[in-house]
């Protein structure tokens, strides 16, 4: 069964998108009939989510005012506020301990991937954490993953040719999706912090303990995060979503 809860992480600044986001905040940003968001509720719902918490942090209230509880979007909403930064783990941080399998996503991205076929490996590999991954063959696109079999090992940020060819060998190489399938163990791993990283404290701590895998997907995954990127999802959404 595929986890009936999310967590989408909407708390950008979106910096690199202003003067647009001095006016909205980026997880409103309009792509087709639809905003960036409603764009991943239906990916969620999709596949049975049925619960979301919107991670928010700019302009919150304008987030809030537009989603409300959820009702008319066919999910129940709810908001984890931060009002200091607290990190990618900041609503691990903020929220009560969920008691079953999660979805967590960056907001800022969008992924037509299988998540049916994600959670089946997440199951089948008894993971805590399992990572959608997409290919590039440009490795200073952002974390390349170095792996074995499904198992994550680490990542190297955003490495040169050399370094990539040298470290995992030839393109394509594999990158976090910023798309996730928790287990609830997640949260003890930042119990107490005020300020967490899923790419730094979260991801190596599961690594470690052998329990971090990577799911390939080829599907169309698109980073919203400057003028040009943002502009090239916006013509091309119609074929993808």
């Amino acid at each position: 069964m595929f986890p009936k809860k999310a967590i989408i992480l909407a708390g950008g600044l979106g910096t690199r998108l202003r003067p647009l986001t001095y006016k909205i905040p980026k997880a409103l940003i309009p792509i087709g009939s639809k905003n960036l968001t409603e764009h991943t509720l239906d990916l969620l719902k999709k596949y049975g989510v049925e619960e979301v918490v919107l991670s928010v942090s700019y302009m919150a209230d304008e987030i809030r005012k537009y989603f409300g509880n959820g009702k008319k979007f066919g999910v129940k909403i709810s908001y984890a506020v931060e009002e200091e930064r607290m990190g990618t783990a900041g609503p691990l941080l903020l929220l009560k301990k969920f008691k079953e399998t999660f979805v967590m996503l960056n907001g800022d991205n969008i992924f037509n991937l299988n998540f049916a076929y994600m959670r089946k490996m997440h199951q089948e590999e008894k993971a805590i954490a399992t990572i959608a991954l997409t290919p590039t063959n440009d490795s200073a696109r952002g974390g390349i993953t170095k792996m074995e079999g499904h198992k994550i090992l680490s990542f190297i940020e955003k490495p040169s040719p050399e370094q990539a060819l040298k470290q995992i060998g030839m393109p394509p190489y594999w990158l976090s999706s910023g798309y996730y399938i928790l287990e609830p163990a997640v949260f003890d791993i930042v119990n107490g912090k005020k300020f967490a990283m899923m790419e730094t404290d979260v991801f190596p701590a599961i690594a470690k303990k052998g329990k971090l895998v990577g799911y390939k997907d080829e599907g169309y995954w698109a980073d919203t995060g400057t003028w040009e990127r943002y502009n090239k999802v916006k013509k091309e959404w119609k074929s993808i979503l």
